[in-house]
């Protein structure tokens, strides 16, 4: 029953901004892990920022500094702010939640949203 929805992105040049959102329903545990990963054509799906139940965050290496990730429980929509975009950044972008803590596998997922960062 939970859904997850993502929106926001788009094509924008290089050293530009875009703020993706994951609307999240059917979401009623009390602990919880919330993530973003993405996935460009051939490659993996890279982990890229998480934050918990306590608004813990972590993020990959490849994005710390430039993206962050946020919540707004009242709105229960999670955000990737996604500043001083690259090329390498391309990929679609999914939302994941899972249940009590962030682990693998995560269980719930969004459709995607597709990102494409120009030269």
């Amino acid at each position: 029953q939970v859904q997850l929805v993502e929106s926001g992105g788009g094509s924008v040049q290089a050293g530009g901004s875009l703020r993706l959102s994951c609307a999240a329903s059917g979401y009623t545990y009390s602990s919880y892990c919330m993530a973003w990963f993405r996935q460009a054509p051939g490659k993996g799906r890279e982990g890229v920022a998480f934050i918990d139940s306590n608004g813990s965050t972590s993020y990959a290496d490849s994005v710390k500094g430039r993206f962050t990730i946020s919540q707004d429980n009242s709105k229960n929509t999670l955000y990737l702010q996604m500043n001083s975009l690259k090329p390498e950044d391309t990929a679609m972008y999914y939302c994941a939640a899972e249940i009590d803590y962030c682990k693998t596998p995560f269980h719930y997922w969004g459709q995607g949203t597709q990102v494409t960062v120009s030269s």
